[in-house]
């Protein structure tokens, strides 16, 4: 699950803020992919963020070290339940018993739902720091490209071709999972773990956050944010 870097804008982006976009979008992906997958009860998969160039100290003229952002990038490998299938399995889906049918269906649209969070989660950091409305209506499926997201929706299209024969289903489909990732990324918990997870890749130092690593900071973004409402309503009751 790799951004595109190709932007399709007409305006100029700072580093620092085509950074957090970078983080926000792979933080996504990561998040739909440990939350989403538990939440639908689906096996959970293995995955890992690499960050290349990641932002380092450097010693400047006035010998005081300060942050050098000459490249960033970052990319969710692994973290498709269609890939940990074997590919007998694959073949032979006519064989599966009603329920094995739908337990396929489900980690295949899970795995579309997970490569959309990604460029949905840019649009929405994005929308918030410039002060706009972020919604279905003004961000839909065609607007991701935008957000770095020509790759995630190319792999999404190539999912479909394989597992949907007709066209008109495709497109049924596609704006039925966008509808999912869309109520995915406006949870208040799931969108909490976003950013805990988007800071944490950009003050990370190493170039590779495991997949143990990445779950630990969600959960730990889940609990802090239910002791808060805990706390809240304590001091209302």
């Amino acid at each position: 699950m790799k951004r595109n870097h190709q932007t399709d804008t007409s305006y100029i982006i700072n580093d620092q803020d085509l950074f957090r976009q970078i983080a926000f979008h792979e933080a996504g992906h990561a998040a739909a992919i440990y939350l989403y997958n538990k939440q639908k009860q689906l096996p959970l998969v293995y995955f890992q963020i690499i960050i290349q160039d990641s932002p380092h100290q450097k010693a400047s003229s006035l010998d005081t070290c300060r942050l050098s952002y000459d490249h960033f990038d970052a990319v969710v490998e692994g973290g498709r339940l269609i890939h940990s299938l074997s590919v007998a399995l694959i073949e032979s889906t006519h064989y599966f018993s009603v329920a094995e049918q739908d337990a396929y269906q489900t980690a295949f649209e899970a795995d579309m739902i997970n490569l959309l969070v990604g460029p949905l989660a840019e649009a929405k950091h994005v929308a918030l720091r410039d002060d706009e409305q972020f919604s279905a209506q003004l961000v839909n499926i065609n607007a991701l490209h935008y957000y770095g997201g020509r790759s995630d929706l190319e792999q999404v299209y190539e999912y479909m071709d394989t597992f949907i024969a007709t066209k008109s289903r495709q497109q049924e489909k596609l704006v039925e999972l966008f509808d999912k990732a869309f109520q995915f990324i406006n949870s208040p918990i799931h969108w909490r773990a976003i950013q805990c997870l988007a800071d944490y890749i950009l003050k990370n130092k190493e170039n590779i956050i495991s997949c143990e690593e990445s779950i630990t900071v969600m959960d730990e973004s889940g609990t802090r944010q239910k002791n808060q409402a805990i706390q809240a309503m304590s001091l209302v009751s």
